[in-house]
């Protein structure tokens, strides 16, 4: 994001409130630009990518301005919805992220008892790039399997000929990686619903534990523990187009 914004319009869609309370903070100096309070909420300040560095809030750096996107690992048993019952991704961020204007969005989905690499953000259309057919953006799933593999999976995978229970459209051609007798690299570039669990299930198999470990070549940190996220890099996001 680069221009100018009004203050008390930029705070509030960061979720720090109505213009009415940033109004409030502001006249009880508690926002700060290079040490020194701002005394107007209605001023127009530059919104350059160094702003969260400049600017606190109650002595906090603020919060990254939109362009936002998040590399977060998804735990077992926390699920990508606003509206289900239950632990959401979204409980994972602070809560005033659920305020912000634009809204913070994940691109795409992992089921609730998958894990890995889930991204976040608030740039529409970033996300639209990243799931769009045409980018062909790989998506790479480890597997645990309750049966061990029969031996012609690979070669069905790749065909582009399995359709799914349901359905009536063949996969795209989908990469099988065989680690052990019930292990195995799964490399896709469809989001159908549930897919990898399905292709199991559709050559009579079952799959036990499922991660994602990368988009493209964006891998997931491994220093990132479940339920951690951080800022992705223009490197970062470069990579999952790679």
């Amino acid at each position: 994001m680069s221009g100018t914004a009004r203050l008390d319009k930029l705070l509030a869609n960061l979720g720090y409130g109505s213009r009415n309370e940033v109004a409030r903070l502001v006249r009880n100096e508690r926002v700060l630009l290079d040490g020194t309070p701002v005394d107007d909420a209605s001023a127009r300040i530059a919104v350059t990518d160094d702003l969260p560095t400049r600017m606190t809030i109650d002595d906090e750096p603020l919060d990254p301005i939109p362009g936002l996107t998040l590399i977060l690992h998804k735990p077992i048993g926390v699920t990508c919805s606003h509206r289900e019952l239950g632990p959401l991704v979204y409980d994972l961020l602070p809560d005033r992220w659920r305020r912000r204007d634009p809204a913070i969005s994940t691109v795409g989905r992992l089921d609730k008892e998958t894990s890995g690499l889930l991204l976040m953000t608030d740039d529409g259309a970033l996300l639209h790039k990243i799931i769009s057919p045409k980018q062909h953006v790989t998506k790479h799933y480890l597997a645990q399997l309750a049966q061990p593999l029969r031996g012609d999976e690979a070669a069905l995978f790749a065909a582009g000929e399995l359709i799914l229970e349901g359905e009536t459209k063949p996969l795209v051609p989908a990469d099988l990686q065989v680690l052990s007798p019930t292990s195995v690299r799964v490399t896709v570039t469809e989001g159908r619903y549930h897919q990898v669990r399905r292709m199991f299930a559709a050559v009579g198999n079952h799959v036990e534990t499922l991660h994602r470990d990368c988009i493209g070549k964006l891998a997931l940190p491994a220093d990132l523990e479940p339920g951690d996220y951080r800022q992705a890099t223009a490197a970062d996001i470069a990579a999952i187009f790679s």
